[in-house]
């Protein structure tokens, strides 16, 4: 992961944001070009019947993010779900889960948080989608967008964002964990295999970590992690539980599957595992409700 060491661009980073152009102006038709769902024994596809779903665009400080919403007809308002992306962005998978959360009575909206940085649909390898954007998304960039997005919900009239919960997948994973200690009026989290601990020294993109905010959570999460993730090694979810215990924590939890790969609950790729991706979605629709995102 590249970091920042001269005082020049640690002035860039905190430097006043104006009007930009955006990399990324419309989310994603389809897959990302770096993940082949054609090795995938199954592909979920969430009808659109009796949902309002689509693209929307989302005014932050410095431009428009666009993003994928979904959500029951009426009027609502409906319990808001933010809907972190993967690694890929959000593509056809992520707009699917949106659309999982409009059927079980959510607003679900999932923001394109790579815009200003690049089009993950481009990108051919995931080496090189980390290495040319991923790595240069800064957290405090993340967060104050996540949180104009939940501003934006709130000003539609449809959404309920006194019931607020977040997910996240993989890259999102983390996310979660992060928001949960951003924002005191999140009701709970859920984090998908979302990595807990650095790879090497903090940088001033990502300068700190889940295990690092854990007696800072606002409101409890749910960790669903793979016994065989070999990104998330199982030894670094044991000093997650650590962490929280330590901080008495005890309202957030951790569930490992002791079988499954990282990315089981992504369909459309090989690493999907039924049983675990049921199993964990199930418990991720009881954890919002059982906090009150319902």
């Amino acid at each position: 992961m590249p970091t920042l060491t001269g005082p020049e661009d640690v002035q860039v980073l905190n430097a006043p944001l104006s009007r930009r152009t955006f990399a990324i102006t419309s989310v994603a038709a389809g897959f990302a070009l770096s993940v082949d769902p054609a090795g995938a024994q199954t592909v979920i596809t969430t009808p659109s019947d009796g949902l309002v779903a689509g693209e929307v665009s989302i005014p932050v400080r410095d431009g428009t993010l666009p993003a994928y919403r979904a959500m029951p007809e009426g009027d609502g308002p409906f319990p808001t779900v933010l809907v972190v992306q993967e690694i890929f962005g959000v593509h056809e998978h992520m707009q699917d889960v949106c659309r999982r959360f409009a059927k079980a009575g959510y607003f679900a909206v999932a923001p394109e948080l790579y815009a200003r940085q690049g089009d993950p649909r481009t990108v051919a390898d995931v080496q090189t989608l980390f290495s040319t954007i991923v790595s240069k998304v800064p957290d405090d960039q993340v967060m104050a967008d996540l949180d104009e997005t939940v501003a934006w919900a709130k000003e539609t009239g449809k959404a309920d964002t006194e019931s607020l919960g977040i997910t996240g997948f993989c890259w999102g994973g983390r996310i979660v964990w992060l928001y949960a200690a951003h924002n005191p009026a999140l009701k709970a989290g859920v984090a998908w295999y979302g990595r807990l601990v650095p790879r090497g020294e903090p940088s001033p993109l990502q300068p700190r970590h889940p295990i690092d905010l854990a007696a800072e959570l606002k409101a409890p999460v749910l960790g669903l992690y793979g016994g065989q993730d070999q990104g998330i090694p199982v030894e670094t979810v044991e000093q997650m539980r650590a962490a929280l215990a330590e901080a008495g924590k005890t309202g957030s939890e951790i569930v490992v599957y002791p079988e499954a790969p990282h990315g089981f609950y992504a369909d459309y790729r090989p690493s999907f595992r039924e049983d675990a991706a049921q199993d964990g979605w199930q418990r991720c629709l009881e954890w919002f409700k059982q906090h009150g995102v319902a």
